[in-house]
């Protein structure tokens, strides 16, 4: 048997040599990682930065839409509170124009109800017209607190109307 002799002075140069190197490339990798982590993180906190920017811009812009339509929804309500108004109004005129011939043909009872159609038609045309649109709502809620039965089998006829009214043929 031959015993190796790996601790000759040149064996042990070459080692140390070798370590030496591997702690210098080693140093050098670790330099590497600091250094990409440390771009890494510039660059995501950029990201994170021009992110929250973009955030904050599409909150303000969705805020200025809500307000757009809010606006506009308010607009329409009121006009359509305004024409309901001059509806009624018309109607209660029709009503009372025609009263007459109501007594003629049906007799004064039915005209006395035809009057009192138009007179009650003329009243909420005008408390309409006088009321908010909060005040409406209120109204509203109130009413459904009071007879919510009601509220629901006139919020059917109103569905059953309108889609009767919107249906395609």
């Amino acid at each position: 048997m031959v015993k190796s002799t790996d601790s000759t002075p040149a064996t042990t140069d070459h080692k140390a040599e070798a370590k030496s190197r591997f702690s210098k490339a080693l140093d050098e990798a670790k330099a590497g990682v600091a250094e990409l982590k440390a771009e890494a993180l510039e660059k995501s906190g950029s990201y994170k930065d021009r992110a929250g920017e973009k955030g904050d811009q599409l909150k303000g812009d969705a805020a200025a839409y809500g307000e757009q339509a809010k606006a506009k929804a308010y607009e329409l309500a009121n006009d359509t509170k305004s024409k309901t108004s001059e509806g009624m109004v018309a109607l209660s005129k029709l009503i009372t124009d025609n009263v007459a011939t109501v007594d003629e043909k049906l007799g004064v009872k039915y005209g006395d109800y035809a009057r009192s159609a138009a007179g009650s038609l003329e009243k909420n045309a005008a408390s309409l017209d006088e009321k908010s649109l909060e005040q409406l709502g209120d109204d509203a809620r109130e009413y459904v607190r009071k007879s919510p039965g009601t509220a629901i089998a006139i919020a059917a006829g109103a569905g059953f109307l309108l889609a009767r009214l919107f249906r395609r043929r």
